[in-house]
Parts: C-alpha cells; sequence; structure tokens
C-alpha cells in the first residue's frame, strides 16, 4: 500500500470525516480574515503588511500597461493627489493575465508608469487575480458581496475595489468604470 490509493471510507472510516472537518475549519478561518490579515510584496520586491493601510479609504485595482484601458492611469493619479492629504490610497497591482498586457519587468513597468503617466500612488508586484494562482488578496476581494459580483472573477485589467477605513469591501467597479466616475464615491467614503 503506496500513496494515498490505500485511503479510502472502507480502510479507513474516519478518514473523510477528517478531511471535510479540516477543510471546514479552514473555510471559518478564512472567513474571519479580513483586508489588513494579507501581505503583498511591492514593485520593489519588499513584502508589505496591509495593516500599513489601517484606517485609510483604499482604491485597489489590477493594472496593465499595453491595455486599452491604461489611461486610466490618468485619472487614478488625479485622484490620488486630489484625496491622498484627506487617507486615502491606490494599491496598484500589476497583472498580467489578460492579453499578456503587462509585458516587462516590475522596474518597465513602473518606469512606463512614472515617465508616462507621472504615477506616484504604491504599485505592486506582477499578481494573478483569478486562477489557480490567484493572490488570496484577490480571493478575498472577490468574495465580498459586492455590486452583484461576489465571487465573480475580475474580467479585465483595471477593476477596482473601494475600501472603508474599516477594511470593508465598499465597491467593486469594472474596467468600463473610468476613475472620474467613481468620485463621488470615494469622496462619500472618505
Amino acid at each position: 500500500m503506496v500513496g494515498w490509493g490505500c485511503l479510502d471510507d472502507k480502510t479507513h472510516p474516519y478518514f473523510s470525516q477528517t478531511i471535510l472537518a479540516s477543510c471546514i475549519v479552514v473555510f471559518l478561518e478564512a472567513k474571519d480574515m479580513g483586508i489588513y490579515d494579507f501581505k503583498v510584496r511591492d514593485i520593489f520586491g519588499k513584502s508589505v503588511d496591509m495593516h500599513e493601510f489601517q484606517g485609510k479609504v483604499l482604491l485597489i485595482v489590477n493594472t496593465a500597461t499595453g491595455c486599452g484601458f491604461t489611461p486610466q492611469y490618468e485619472g487614478l493619479e488625479a485622484l490620488y493627489k486630489k484625496y491622498k492629504d484627506r487617507g486615502f490610497e491606490i494599491l496598484d497591482f500589476l497583472c498580467n493575465q489578460f492579453a499578456s498586457q503587462a509585458p516587462g519587468s516590475d522596474d518597465d513597468i513602473h518606469e512606463f508608469c512614472r515617465s508616462r503617466y507621472d504615477v506616484t500612488f504604491r504599485q505592486f508586484s506582477k499578481i494573478d487575480v483569478n486562477g489557480d494562482n490567484e493572490s488570496p488578496l484577490y480571493t478575498f476581494l472577490k468574495s465580498q458581496k459586492k455590486n452583484g459580483l461576489t465571487g465573480s472573477d475580475i474580467k479585465w485589467n483595471f477593476t477596482k475595489f473601494l475600501v472603508d477605513r474599516d477594511g470593508n469591501v465598499t465597491d467593486r467597479f469594472s474596467s468600463f468604470i473610468s476613475p472620474e466616475k467613481i468620485e463621488a464615491r470615494i469622496e462619500e467614503t472618505l
């Protein structure tokens, strides 16, 4: 008897119950997690604890530099400059998952965003937002009930999540919603 193939209900009657109980415990622990329980990697490779953003209003965005929505960087930067002194942060997560529209290294992308759009808000290393390798932060964000999109996959680049000062996801905006169109919601949340 080698490997897991030898374990079934007949040879180990409690095996299925143990696995089921373990899954329930993991689910319940994950359900109690909040946005501040995650660690992410910034564009320079440094580990960042999300607790750093506690008490701030966050706009979390998955981005790409070769996308039709890339000009939204301009609107994002304008929002950041206008509201950063009131406790507003934009967290930009690079993502190459949609038609490989974020080619190049993190350094290349950071330089592109700085030189082309004068981006000064926080940028983070490339991640997957869907699938087997998706970022745990994005698993959490997608699990929140917002705009009727609970648990649904991210459809494209520049999907935006608005998070209030208490760490609650208040809104999810599709790529088609420009930064300018969500300014009123940001203002209300501040």
